[in-house]
């Protein structure tokens, strides 16, 4: 949510732990994707300090694996 602390969207209004959710997904795929491929890591685990957790790591193939909550996304 923004720093007045009210919904900015419908979602946060009415779900907003899965509006949580989404917003750690975007940074998963963004900014902790790129941080993995800039590094040229081979498994990074990061937590968003509210129980949501995730796993990257480099495949045989060079693709970058993501399981995200125990869930693999990509």
């Amino acid at each position: 949510m923004s720093e007045n602390t009210q919904p900015t969207t419908m979602m946060e209004a009415y779900e907003p732990e899965q509006a949580a959710k989404m917003r750690w997904t975007e940074a998963v795929d963004g900014p902790i994707c790129e941080l993995f491929s800039a590094l040229k890591l081979e498994k990074l685990t990061a937590e968003d300090g509210n129980g949501s957790k995730v796993k990257l790591s480099l495949t045989k193939d060079g693709e970058i694996k993501i399981e995200l909550s125990s869930i693999t996304i990509r």
